[in-house]
């Protein structure tokens, strides 16, 4: 009854953490095709790449913890074939692990730029320990810094670029920044404040093409609008697609991601799937959802393993999200959606604020900058139920830590 988790993140450290951690007693192995040990993956976009740090990796556990509690990790190696029939898993080097359950914890990988000149040198993604260590060797030499996306990664980047001094260009063919992910107040709140730092943000305006130098290395960045933007290292992030391609292959079921049922058992009841690449019947917005968190990778490692050891519950952990950029530590408790009402509290001149977002009458989701107080109050107000009401946010001199602190808020 051993269990062989694919995946060497922070779903599948965590599968194999909570199984040790509730008596499973039998084998465990994690393939993960990136060599060394284990890492964090959040802090290569942020502290990672501020001037002045250490370019050392964050390990997800602390040494020895792996072999303290008996958990074989096949490093370097990746995971070419599921073989269900004689449940095996077949890996790159040849060997076959055979398994009693077999947790998919691929994660997702970045999608790539199509327009011409996308293969030149100085062109780079941001997601890997590689990718973050070409960068952290690149960015103090860096004079003009093109970033291609306004989401999450590029804007934590762009803002890394600016600490070294760098002139950055951020491309966004949308109307707003981080638009998939907040509410238009928000967003609008963001850009005003990166043009404040010093980022060139162009929205509506999307790259067409990259040219390259004497030395052949790009020296430009070509936009829609037809504008050409001097480019000495160029990040791409447009975003990620999840690793589906082995389940697909092994039969199980795909769309835009690995589909799971409540208890994250995929269409093969002995095989779940877990974090980035897992597509589940979301509790909190009624939609089967994607999501690329470390949250949603932790709580679903530990819902997957009370799951192979005969926990039976639904998924039903909230969603939450981070982001720092510069000096804006933006937090997120729940989900926004297009036509959310929305009220501000707090002073965002300040830039101490928080947006909540109301669907229905009722607290959906709140986005704090700068306000981990209100942030902790969201999520636990969320998780419970209990939100403030519209007319209640609305009201003069309303405090959400106040809210969530007040008795009669428990009982509501």
């Amino acid at each position: 009854m051993s269990v062989v988790i694919v995946g060497g993140g922070q779903a599948g450290l965590q599968v194999a953490d909570s199984l040790r951690a509730g008596g499973y007693a039998d084998g465990i192995d994690i393939v993960a095709d990136e060599p060394g040990i284990p890492y964090q993956r959040p802090p290569l976009s942020k502290d990672y790449l501020v001037p002045g740090k250490d370019a050392a990796p964050l390990p997800l556990r602390g040494p020895g913890f792996l072999a303290a509690k008996g958990i074989t990790v096949h490093d370097g190696v990746a995971a070419v074939a599921l073989e269900r029939g004689s449940r095996q898993v077949v890996l790159s080097n040849g060997r076959r692990l055979g398994y009693g359950h077999l947790v998919l914890a691929t994660g997702a990988a970045n999608r790539h730029l199509a327009c011409e000149g996308a293969g030149l040198p100085g062109i780079r993604g941001l997601r890997t320990l590689p990718d973050a260590q070409a960068l952290h060797a690149e960015l103090p030499r860096a004079r003009n810094v093109v970033v291609i996306g306004a989401g999450f990664i590029g804007l934590e980047f762009a803002a890394a670029a600016r600490a070294h001094g760098a002139t950055v260009t951020v491309l966004e063919f949308a109307p707003r920044p981080m638009g998939r992910a907040l509410s238009a107040v928000t967003a609008e709140w963001f850009a005003a404040a990166h043009v404040r730092m010093g980022v060139r943000l162009r929205l509506n305006e999307g790259i067409e093409r990259f040219e390259a130098g004497p030395d052949g290395r790009v020296a430009a960045a070509v936009s829609t609008s037809g504008e050409r933007y001097p480019a000495d290292l160029v990040v791409a992030g447009i975003g990620v697609v999840p690793n589906d391609s082995l389940a697909a292959a092994a039969g199980l079921e795909t769309a835009n991601g690995i589909v799971v049922d409540e208890a994250l058992r995929t269409s093969d009841p002995s095989v779940l799937a877990v974090g980035d690449c897992a597509s589940f019947p979301n509790a909190h917005t009624g939609t089967r959802t994607r999501l690329e968190s470390v949250q949603n990778a932790t709580d679903q490692g530990r819902h997957a393993a009370g799951t192979i050891m005969g926990r039976t519950g639904a998924y039903l952990d909230l969603p939450w999200f981070w982001s720092v950029q510069g000096a804006l530590r933006l937090q997120i408790a729940g989900l926004s959606a297009p036509g959310d009402q929305t009220i501000m509290a707090g002073d965002p001149d300040a830039g101490k604020f928080s947006v909540l977002c109301f669907r229905d009458g009722a607290l959906a989701a709140v986005e704090s900058v700068n306000a981990p107080a209100d942030h902790i109050a969201a999520r636990k107000l969320l998780a419970a139920g209990h939100g403030p009401t519209l007319e209640e946010a609305a009201a003069r001199g309303f405090s959400l830590k106040a809210f969530g602190q007040a008795p009669a808020s428990a009982g509501r």
